[in-house]
Protein backbone atom coordinates (compact mmCIF):
# COMPACT_ATOMS: atom_id res chain seq x y z
CA UNK A 1 0.00 0.00 0.00
CA UNK A 2 1.06 3.41 -0.63
CA UNK A 3 2.63 5.25 2.31
CA UNK A 4 0.67 8.57 2.24
CA UNK A 5 -2.15 6.42 1.83
CA UNK A 6 -1.37 4.20 5.04
CA UNK A 7 -1.20 6.73 7.27
CA UNK A 8 -4.40 8.47 5.92
CA UNK A 9 -6.31 5.64 6.29
CA UNK A 10 -4.58 5.49 9.76
CA UNK A 11 -5.55 8.96 10.93
CA UNK A 12 -9.59 8.14 9.97
CA UNK A 13 -9.62 5.10 12.10
CA UNK A 14 -7.92 6.70 14.69
CA UNK A 15 -10.89 9.35 14.45
CA UNK A 16 -13.44 6.56 14.21
CA UNK A 17 -12.28 4.80 17.31
CA UNK A 18 -10.61 1.98 15.64
CA UNK A 19 -7.34 2.77 17.68
CA UNK A 20 -6.03 4.31 20.84
CA UNK A 21 -3.23 7.27 20.31
CA UNK A 22 -0.77 4.82 21.51
CA UNK A 23 -1.55 2.01 18.73
CA UNK A 24 -1.97 4.72 16.28
CA UNK A 25 1.22 6.20 17.09
CA UNK A 26 2.90 2.70 17.09
CA UNK A 27 1.28 1.71 13.56
CA UNK A 28 2.22 5.07 11.81
CA UNK A 29 6.04 4.88 13.19
CA UNK A 30 6.16 2.04 10.77
CA UNK A 31 5.32 3.88 8.19
CA UNK A 32 7.96 6.21 6.35
CA UNK A 33 7.36 9.57 7.73
CA UNK A 34 4.08 8.20 9.03
CA UNK A 35 3.57 9.81 12.21
CA UNK A 36 3.89 13.47 10.23
CA UNK A 37 1.14 12.57 7.67
CA UNK A 38 -0.84 11.32 10.53
CA UNK A 39 -0.39 14.35 12.34
CA UNK A 40 -1.48 16.58 8.81
CA UNK A 41 -4.66 14.45 8.43
CA UNK A 42 -5.85 14.70 11.76
CA UNK A 43 -5.09 18.84 11.74
CA UNK A 44 -6.71 18.98 8.31
CA UNK A 45 -10.07 16.66 9.99
CA UNK A 46 -10.12 19.29 12.55
CA UNK A 47 -8.92 16.73 15.14
CA UNK A 48 -5.30 16.94 15.98
CA UNK A 49 -3.25 14.74 17.78
CA UNK A 50 -3.14 16.91 21.07
CA UNK A 51 -6.92 17.60 21.27
CA UNK A 52 -8.94 17.15 24.06
CA UNK A 53 -12.43 15.45 24.03
CA UNK A 54 -15.31 17.97 24.52
CA UNK A 55 -16.59 17.70 28.30
CA UNK A 56 -18.99 15.12 29.20
CA UNK A 57 -22.69 14.99 28.02
CA UNK A 58 -25.41 14.93 30.93
CA UNK A 59 -27.10 12.14 29.33
CA UNK A 60 -25.17 9.04 28.31
CA UNK A 61 -27.18 8.18 24.83
CA UNK A 62 -25.54 4.83 25.04
CA UNK A 63 -28.08 2.45 25.11
CA UNK A 64 -26.73 -1.63 26.30
CA UNK A 65 -27.79 -4.65 24.29
CA UNK A 66 -29.37 -6.07 27.13
CA UNK A 67 -31.67 -2.73 27.99
CA UNK A 68 -35.14 -3.97 28.93
CA UNK A 69 -37.23 -1.48 26.82
CA UNK A 70 -36.01 -2.85 23.62
CA UNK A 71 -35.13 -6.12 21.66
CA UNK A 72 -32.51 -7.28 19.60
CA UNK A 73 -31.84 -9.85 16.84
CA UNK A 74 -29.47 -10.50 14.00
CA UNK A 75 -31.15 -10.73 10.77
CA UNK A 76 -30.43 -12.35 7.54
CA UNK A 77 -32.26 -11.61 4.28
CA UNK A 78 -31.60 -12.01 0.33
CA UNK A 79 -29.36 -10.06 -1.36
CA UNK A 80 -28.33 -9.88 -5.26
CA UNK A 81 -24.99 -12.15 -4.32
CA UNK A 82 -25.35 -13.39 -1.03
CA UNK A 83 -27.34 -13.19 2.35
CA UNK A 84 -27.50 -9.32 3.69
CA UNK A 85 -26.62 -9.41 7.41
CA UNK A 86 -28.29 -6.61 9.62
CA UNK A 87 -29.02 -6.18 13.50
CA UNK A 88 -32.69 -5.62 13.77
CA UNK A 89 -33.94 -3.38 17.18
CA UNK A 90 -36.83 -3.02 18.23
CA UNK A 91 -38.82 -0.90 20.53
CA UNK A 92 -41.12 -2.76 23.54
CA UNK A 93 -44.14 -1.51 23.25
CA UNK A 94 -48.12 -3.43 24.30
CA UNK A 95 -49.39 -2.55 21.06
CA UNK A 96 -48.87 -3.83 17.73
CA UNK A 97 -49.46 -1.20 15.77
CA UNK A 98 -47.12 -0.73 13.00
CA UNK A 99 -44.66 1.91 13.29
CA UNK A 100 -42.07 4.16 11.25
CA UNK A 101 -38.37 2.86 10.88
CA UNK A 102 -34.90 3.81 10.26
CA UNK A 103 -32.19 2.71 8.69
CA UNK A 104 -28.76 3.00 10.23
CA UNK A 105 -25.17 3.15 7.43
CA UNK A 106 -22.50 2.54 9.15
CA UNK A 107 -19.02 4.05 8.99
CA UNK A 108 -16.15 2.34 6.55
CA UNK A 109 -15.13 -0.12 9.16
CA UNK A 110 -18.28 -2.34 9.05
CA UNK A 111 -21.32 -3.13 11.10
CA UNK A 112 -18.99 -2.47 14.63
CA UNK A 113 -20.57 -2.54 18.37
CA UNK A 114 -20.57 1.34 18.40
CA UNK A 115 -22.94 1.42 15.21
CA UNK A 116 -25.00 -1.42 16.98
CA UNK A 117 -25.20 0.85 19.99
CA UNK A 118 -26.69 3.62 17.47
CA UNK A 119 -29.18 1.10 16.22
CA UNK A 120 -30.35 0.71 19.50
CA UNK A 121 -30.46 4.55 20.36
CA UNK A 122 -32.87 4.74 17.22
CA UNK A 123 -35.16 2.16 18.65
CA UNK A 124 -35.51 3.74 22.27
CA UNK A 125 -36.27 6.57 20.28
CA UNK A 126 -39.48 4.65 19.28
CA UNK A 127 -38.40 3.07 15.62
CA UNK A 128 -38.04 -0.08 14.91
CA UNK A 129 -34.15 -0.13 13.65
CA UNK A 130 -31.88 -2.03 11.23
CA UNK A 131 -28.38 -1.69 11.13
CA UNK A 132 -27.17 -3.26 7.62
CA UNK A 133 -23.49 -4.67 7.14
CA UNK A 134 -22.23 -3.30 4.10
CA UNK A 135 -19.67 -5.86 4.51
CA UNK A 136 -21.96 -8.83 3.98
CA UNK A 137 -21.43 -9.79 0.28
CA UNK A 138 -17.24 -10.75 1.88
CA UNK A 139 -18.92 -13.10 4.74
CA UNK A 140 -19.94 -9.77 7.51
CA UNK A 141 -18.03 -7.46 9.36
CA UNK A 142 -17.16 -10.00 11.68
CA UNK A 143 -14.80 -12.25 9.68
CA UNK A 144 -12.39 -9.07 9.71
CA UNK A 145 -11.14 -8.69 13.49
CA UNK A 146 -8.66 -5.86 12.96
CA UNK A 147 -10.15 -2.27 12.42
CA UNK A 148 -7.13 -2.28 9.20
CA UNK A 149 -9.00 -5.60 7.46
CA UNK A 150 -12.86 -3.68 8.20
CA UNK A 151 -11.47 -0.47 6.53
CA UNK A 152 -9.84 -2.96 3.45
CA UNK A 153 -12.77 -4.96 3.21
CA UNK A 154 -15.25 -1.72 2.92
CA UNK A 155 -12.31 -0.48 0.47
CA UNK A 156 -13.30 -3.65 -2.05
CA UNK A 157 -17.16 -2.71 -2.17
CA UNK A 158 -18.66 -0.70 -5.01
CA UNK A 159 -20.87 1.73 -4.83
CA UNK A 160 -23.13 -0.07 -7.12
CA UNK A 161 -22.96 -2.95 -4.91
CA UNK A 162 -23.53 -0.72 -1.81
CA UNK A 163 -26.55 0.74 -3.69
CA UNK A 164 -28.57 -2.45 -4.00
CA UNK A 165 -27.80 -3.64 -1.02
CA UNK A 166 -28.89 -0.74 0.95
CA UNK A 167 -32.33 -0.92 -1.59
CA UNK A 168 -32.29 -4.67 -0.50
CA UNK A 169 -32.66 -3.75 3.50
CA UNK A 170 -35.29 -0.36 2.35
CA UNK A 171 -37.51 -3.24 0.73
CA UNK A 172 -36.63 -5.94 3.60
CA UNK A 173 -38.03 -3.60 6.60
CA UNK A 174 -41.32 -2.72 4.16
CA UNK A 175 -41.66 -6.55 4.75
CA UNK A 176 -42.02 -6.33 8.28
CA UNK A 177 -45.40 -6.56 9.39
CA UNK A 178 -44.74 -3.79 12.38
CA UNK A 179 -43.35 -1.52 9.72
CA UNK A 180 -45.62 1.20 8.64
CA UNK A 181 -44.01 2.51 5.29
CA UNK A 182 -42.59 5.81 6.73
CA UNK A 183 -39.03 4.85 6.41
CA UNK A 184 -35.37 6.99 7.23
CA UNK A 185 -32.42 6.79 7.26
CA UNK A 186 -29.46 8.01 9.31
CA UNK A 187 -25.29 7.43 8.51
CA UNK A 188 -22.17 8.93 9.50
CA UNK A 189 -18.68 9.29 7.61
CA UNK A 190 -18.89 6.94 4.77
CA UNK A 191 -22.59 5.94 5.94
CA UNK A 192 -23.39 9.94 5.38
CA UNK A 193 -22.06 9.60 1.55
CA UNK A 194 -24.27 6.01 1.30
CA UNK A 195 -27.47 8.28 2.19
CA UNK A 196 -27.03 10.48 -0.12
CA UNK A 197 -26.55 8.15 -2.45
CA UNK A 198 -29.58 6.10 -1.76
CA UNK A 199 -31.44 9.68 -1.21
CA UNK A 200 -30.29 10.53 -4.53
CA UNK A 201 -30.94 7.24 -6.41
CA UNK A 202 -34.59 7.66 -6.33
CA UNK A 203 -35.01 5.74 -3.09
CA UNK A 204 -38.56 7.46 -1.54
CA UNK A 205 -37.40 7.32 2.17
CA UNK A 206 -38.89 10.50 3.94
CA UNK A 207 -36.06 11.50 6.13
CA UNK A 208 -32.79 11.07 5.70
CA UNK A 209 -29.95 12.34 8.03
CA UNK A 210 -26.08 12.80 7.11
CA UNK A 211 -23.33 12.93 9.49
CA UNK A 212 -20.29 14.29 7.47
CA UNK A 213 -20.77 11.95 4.52
CA UNK A 214 -19.04 13.49 0.84
CA UNK A 215 -22.45 14.98 -1.31
CA UNK A 216 -23.49 13.65 -4.16
CA UNK A 217 -22.56 14.66 -8.15
CA UNK A 218 -24.81 17.63 -7.94
CA UNK A 219 -26.99 16.83 -11.10
CA UNK A 220 -28.28 13.81 -8.90
CA UNK A 221 -29.48 16.18 -6.56
CA UNK A 222 -32.97 16.39 -8.02
CA UNK A 223 -33.70 12.86 -7.59
CA UNK A 224 -34.05 13.22 -4.01
CA UNK A 225 -37.76 12.56 -2.75
CA UNK A 226 -37.45 12.77 0.97
CA UNK A 227 -36.05 15.53 3.57
CA UNK A 228 -32.39 15.97 4.37
CA UNK A 229 -31.38 16.68 7.31
CA UNK A 230 -27.03 17.01 7.52
CA UNK A 231 -24.71 17.59 9.57
CA UNK A 232 -21.03 18.60 9.28
CA UNK A 233 -17.72 19.66 11.82
CA UNK A 234 -16.35 23.59 11.05
CA UNK A 235 -13.17 22.21 11.41
CA UNK A 236 -13.48 19.25 9.08
CA UNK A 237 -12.00 21.47 6.40
CA UNK A 238 -11.93 19.81 2.83
CA UNK A 239 -15.41 18.03 3.52
CA UNK A 240 -17.68 21.03 4.94
CA UNK A 241 -16.36 22.85 2.45
CA UNK A 242 -18.39 20.98 -0.33
CA UNK A 243 -21.81 22.08 1.45
CA UNK A 244 -21.88 25.06 -0.21
CA UNK A 245 -22.29 23.71 -3.98
CA UNK A 246 -24.44 21.71 -2.09
CA UNK A 247 -26.85 23.93 -0.33
CA UNK A 248 -26.98 26.03 -3.66
CA UNK A 249 -27.95 22.60 -5.51
CA UNK A 250 -30.29 21.69 -3.12
CA UNK A 251 -32.22 25.04 -3.58
CA UNK A 252 -32.22 25.54 -6.94
CA UNK A 253 -34.78 22.61 -7.03
CA UNK A 254 -36.21 23.43 -3.91
CA UNK A 255 -35.49 20.82 -1.84
CA UNK A 256 -36.44 20.36 1.28
CA UNK A 257 -33.38 20.20 3.60
CA UNK A 258 -31.69 21.26 6.63
CA UNK A 259 -27.72 22.24 6.98
CA UNK A 260 -26.06 22.73 10.37
CA UNK A 261 -22.29 23.18 10.40
CA UNK A 262 -21.21 22.17 14.39
CA UNK A 263 -18.76 24.99 15.53
CA UNK A 264 -15.22 23.97 17.29
CA UNK A 265 -15.74 20.27 15.82
CA UNK A 266 -13.88 17.95 13.70
CA UNK A 267 -14.88 14.75 11.46
CA UNK A 268 -16.64 11.80 13.62
CA UNK A 269 -17.63 14.46 16.18
CA UNK A 270 -20.47 12.09 16.97
CA UNK A 271 -18.55 8.49 17.70
CA UNK A 272 -17.97 8.05 21.27
CA UNK A 273 -15.34 5.81 21.06
CA UNK A 274 -13.08 7.96 18.87
CA UNK A 275 -10.82 10.87 19.33
CA UNK A 276 -12.37 13.45 18.14
CA UNK A 277 -15.63 12.74 20.18
CA UNK A 278 -17.48 16.31 21.38
CA UNK A 279 -20.02 15.23 23.61
CA UNK A 280 -21.60 18.19 23.33
CA UNK A 281 -22.53 18.44 19.64
CA UNK A 282 -22.99 14.92 19.48
CA UNK A 283 -25.81 15.12 21.97
CA UNK A 284 -27.14 18.48 20.39
CA UNK A 285 -26.74 16.65 16.83
CA UNK A 286 -28.61 13.40 18.21
CA UNK A 287 -31.26 15.57 19.39
CA UNK A 288 -31.98 17.58 16.36
CA UNK A 289 -31.84 14.10 14.67
CA UNK A 290 -34.45 12.61 16.79
CA UNK A 291 -36.90 15.44 16.58
CA UNK A 292 -36.22 15.65 13.04
CA UNK A 293 -37.46 11.78 12.88
CA UNK A 294 -40.45 12.84 14.86
CA UNK A 295 -40.87 15.77 12.69
CA UNK A 296 -40.93 13.82 9.57
CA UNK A 297 -41.83 10.13 10.06
CA UNK A 298 -43.79 10.34 13.00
Amino acid sequence: MNDHKEAHELAHLYVDGAFSRREMIRRARKIAGGVAIVSAALNNMGAPLRAQQGASCSTDLRVPADAPDIVTQDVQFAGDESPLFAYLVKPKRDVTDPIPAVLVIHENRGLNEHIKDVTRRVARAGYIALGIDLLSRQGGTDQFTDPAQQTAAYGRTTPAGRLADLRKAVAYLRTLPDVFDSIGTVGFCAGGANVWMLASSGETTRANVVYYGAPPALDQIPNIHGQMLCHYAQTDRNLTAQGATTIAAMNAVQKRFGFHVWENVGHAFNNDTGAAFNAKAACEAWNKTIEFFYTHLG
